[in-house]
């Protein structure tokens, strides 16, 4: 597609041309078509529309949903009338379109996707936020995303209310137990990172006997895999605050606020982008 539209949404690391260009492609195939709407609407007519939520959630992916519609129709008229970050009640609406109709029905199905996603995501991460509220530590993502969308989810999670883990493989060294285990223990790991002249040097540990080892080679954060609350609790108070601590592993929503209570600074979410399901958002149509 080549279509030309206003950009309406700026992201870091994020190509919104590329993405509304490529999501388009897939749908309307070699040939570039949407066969229903050219052959059951007329070229002339115009739908007016409203984008609701049927459930509670909190919103994201408003104004890429919007990139979607006016790609295929630059003079679209758009209304936003909630913003991504916003907490909605069932059957709110939260965008109103006006546009060609063959137009607006082949984005539909591409800006809904979009749209769903990223507020199953946001609505997930706000509960786990809500879960933790009033113990000081702070809810992160992780890399567990969907390869190619990234960004995205990870912009969906801070509108939930999280903070970004590191955003690859690039912007932090984290040592996890493959790593321990290659390199021959957790302090050879941490020496090597260190020697290396990285900065923020992530470690992962699943014993308590491995805390100070990882400290006394440079460790700048750790990741305390998988306990318990008492024992992370322990955990927090044998490292003192000398570094920020992490609680990760099977954190649910029944978990997360005992885990939370044990000081540690940190607790990342994996299921936030892996396992979020859809938010029931629905676009409804009527001739003008």
């Amino acid at each position: 597609m080549d279509a030309k539209y206003p950009m309406t949404f700026t992201l870091p690391g994020f190509d919104l041309d590329a993405f509304i260009a490529s999501t388009l492609a897939e749908d309307l195939g070699p040939e570039g078509r949407d066969v229903t709407s050219e052959a059951v609407i007329p070229a002339d007519a115009i739908f007016d529309g409203v984008m609701d939520s049927r459930d509670a959630v909190t919103l994201a992916g408003l104004p890429i949903a919007a990139a979607f519609f006016r790609a295929l129709d630059p003079d679209v008229e758009i209304e936003l009338l909630r913003q991504d970050g916003d907490r909605v009640a069932p059957g709110t609406d939260i965008m109103r379109i006006r546009g060609r109709a063959r137009a607006m029905l082949t984005a539909e199905r591409s800006a809904l996707n979009t749209v769903q996603h990223l507020t199953g995501i946001a609505t997930m991460t706000r509960a786990y936020v809500d879960a933790i509220m009033g113990t000081g530590a702070t809810l992160l993502d992780t890399r567990k995303t969907i390869p190619g969308l990234r960004v995205l989810e990870k912009y969906a999670t801070r509108q939930g209310g999280a903070t970004n883990h590191r955003m690859g493989l690039w912007d932090a060294a984290m040592i996890k137990d493959n790593h321990v285990a290659v390199a021959g223990s957790v302090d050879e790991a941490v020496r090597r990172a260190a020697a290396a002249g990285i900065k923020s040097i992530i470690v992962e540990v699943d014993r308590v006997d491995q805390i100070e080892p990882a400290l006394a080679a440079g460790a700048t954060h750790l990741l305390l895999d998988n306990m318990d609350a008492p024992t992370l609790r322990g955990a927090v108070t044998l490292v003192g605050g000398r570094v920020p601590t992490e609680a990760s592993g099977g954190v649910t929503l029944d978990t997360i606020r005992a885990k939370a209570e044990t000081g540690v600074t940190y607790i990342s979410v994996g299921r936030l982008t892996q396992s979020a399901p859809a938010a029931d958002v629905g676009l409804d149509f009527a001739f003008a």
